[in-house]
């Protein structure tokens, strides 16, 4: 039977790098070092489902999709390596990123975890504080890597990814129609360069010969209050059109 504590949450302050919904998978055959895990995860903002065998983290790690998993090496059933191995074979666990945590303190066992695919490694007894940084900066890492993967632009605090034809602000999803999507797209990959409303006419609505250039005018203002404080962003040139800001435009 799985043994999951739940959701675990601790009234403090919490940190600020941790995405709201980040669940972290904690694996350990000792009751005490998973409360403490828990405990100060939780207290950093995430939240905390748990499991103590290696059969039960495989279920519990294929139910929950954790965002990263905190896993001992000497546990009942499967062994840490064994549960890493497997985890590493499935494909929709794959690229979900592991940090060992073990009494272990030989480098062939490090070297074997680490070659297993682990992210990092973090010996008993540890500062639960130490953990928590790791945990932060793998998932950090494990973002980064995954924005530069996929064909995304950022605009100050606007995602906005072309693949996937989705825009989030501040990590909230902006829910835009077609014709504003396509607007913002049009101004961010021209961003810095003034767009006269003719020429949003002609690539936003091809040209429709029933649109007339107050309908820019509109979207415009409608794009900017959807994307609140970031919609300044988008500035108007007067006499000639619109331009988004350069200076706060990235890609990656």
């Amino acid at each position: 039977m799985l043994h999951l504590r739940g959701d675990i949450g601790v009234k403090s302050s919490l940190d600020k790098t941790a995405h709201p919904g980040d669940r972290i998978l904690v694996v350990d055959d000792e009751p005490d070092i998973i409360a403490l895990v828990a405990y100060h995860l939780a207290r950093s903002g995430y939240r905390v489902s748990t499991a103590s065998t290696g059969t039960e983290a495989l279920q519990a790690a294929r139910d929950e999709q954790p965002a990263l998993i905190v896993l001992d090496l000497m546990l009942p059933e499967l062994s840490g390596f064994q549960v890493l191995e497997r985890v590493r074979a499935d494909r929709a666990l794959a690229d979900t990123p592991v940090l060992m945590l073990t009494a272990r303190r030989e480098e062939p066992d490090r070297v074997e975890g680490l070659s297993l695919g682990a992210d990092d490694y973090l010996v008993k007894p540890f500062s639960p504080q130490e953990l928590v940084l790791r945990v932060r900066n793998i998932l950090r890492r494990t973002r980064t890597k995954a924005t530069e993967r996929r064909n995304v632009l950022h605009v100050g605090a606007v995602e906005i990814d072309k693949d996937a034809h989705t825009v989030t602000l501040d990590g909230h999803q902006v829910d835009l129609t077609a014709t504003e999507y396509k607007l913002l797209m049009t101004l961010a990959d021209r961003r810095g360069r003034v767009q006269s409303r003719a020429q949003l006419l002609e690539i936003v609505w091809e040209s429709a010969p029933d649109i007339q250039t107050r309908t820019v005018d509109m979207h415009v203002q409608r794009l900017r209050a959807k994307l609140g404080a970031a919609g300044e962003m988008i500035e108007t040139v007067r006499g000639f059109g619109y331009r988004l800001r350069r200076a706060v435009a990235s890609e990656r």
